[in-house]
């Protein structure tokens, strides 16, 4: 299914309602039945009801055209929804209510704005300083992270920012070792990225023959056997390790097939000087304010090792549960450590 062309049907239907309706809202429209009772009543209900339904299909199209398009990101677009709404409804309360007859109908659009106002406000607040759900598109998180997992991501627990822009405007606490972290993609910050944090500022972590090193210590790992994945119909055979990088360990697997990192996917970034990197795999020193991430699926993850740190302006937030899986109900509630 199209959804692109459907939503530019959408648009184009719900737009040639409303420019019809400056042309006829103001008349007296009759069906052939109303004619023969003398009354336009049903056809002025005729196109308000029309209108009700053209100004909420243009207004979501639009915004969800916007996302689709990549025009904007969806907390530019719940911005856009929120000023548009409220300013709708704080210009006919203080300017064009006082002009309107007493008994005439309030506006379509006055009615929309003033219903989806309150909603989309409360959602906006929500995602930008509270809680923002986000969906798990690969399986660069596994066995931590399932494709298909819907998650919660914390907002606040590293700070509070400016909904949009992202600037930080109250500390709280830093990203710690092992954090499940949702950041901007360096390489591109209008998408979203999810990993752990492997290194904070000031780290010293090599990772070579699939083990970690921190600061000059090996991280400690536990085998817990082997994990299969089957994707297109190819099968894959994983070891999977309990790896012991903050109090608490979390899990990770590597594919023994696989060496530790394709040197011909690395990149240029900014402090790659920071690095060294050779056949056997790579050590990096983390710069200030900046972050090293990695994917827990290590040899199906496209994360530090190739494109660099994180800089802390990049951050969204920190992964705290799955709160749906519809291919896997019982994943609901589980906590990401």
């Amino acid at each position: 299914m199209n959804w692109e062309m459907i939503g530019w049907l959408a648009i184009a239907a719900s737009v040639i309602v409303i420019v019809a309706s400056f042309f006829v809202g103001k008349q007296e429209v009759r069906t052939a039945t109303e004619q023969a009772i003398g009354s336009g009543e049903n056809g002025r209900f005729m196109i308000h009801t029309m209108l009700e339904i053209a100004w909420p299909v243009l207004f979501f199209a639009s915004l969800v055209m916007l996302t689709f398009k990549e025009v904007m990101g969806f907390a530019a677009v719940l911005l856009t929804a929120t000023t548009t709404t409220g300013v709708i409804w704080l210009a006919d309360r203080l300017i064009f209510r006082a002009k309107r007859a007493p008994e005439s109908q309030e506006p379509v659009l006055v009615e929309m704005a003033k219903s989806f106002f309150p909603v989309i406000l409360i959602v906006f607040l929500l995602r930008s300083f509270f809680y923002e759900p986000f969906k798990i598109p690969s399986g660069s998180m596994v066995p931590t992270l399932l494709v298909g997992d819907f998650i919660l991501v914390n907002k606040f627990t590293y700070g509070i920012r400016v909904p949009v822009i992202n600037k930080k405007i109250v500390d709280i606490n830093l990203p710690q070792r092992a954090d499940v972290m949702v950041f901007r993609y360096p390489e591109d910050t209008t998408k979203d990225f999810i990993k752990r944090v492997i290194g904070i500022p000031g780290d010293v972590i090599s990772y070579k023959d699939k083990r970690l090193t921190l600061n000059g210590k090996a991280v400690a790992t536990q085998a817990l056997g082997s994990y299969t994945e089957t994707e297109g119909g190819a099968v894959r055979f994983f070891e999977t390790f309990a790896e012991q990088l903050a109090e608490k360990p979390h899990q990770m697997m590597v594919d023994p097939r696989y060496p530790s990192l394709d040197l011909g996917r690395v990149r240029q970034f900014p402090s790659k000087s920071n690095c060294t990197y050779n056949d056997e795999g790579l050590t990096c020193k983390v710069p200030a304010g900046h972050y090293l991430m990695m994917g827990d699926s290590r040899d199906n993850s496209d994360d530090g090792r190739y494109w660099g740190f994180v800089p802390e302006e990049n951050i969204v937030g920190k992964a705290v549960m799955v709160w749906m899986n519809f291919g896997n109900l019982k994943r609901i509630g589980t906590t990401i450590e």
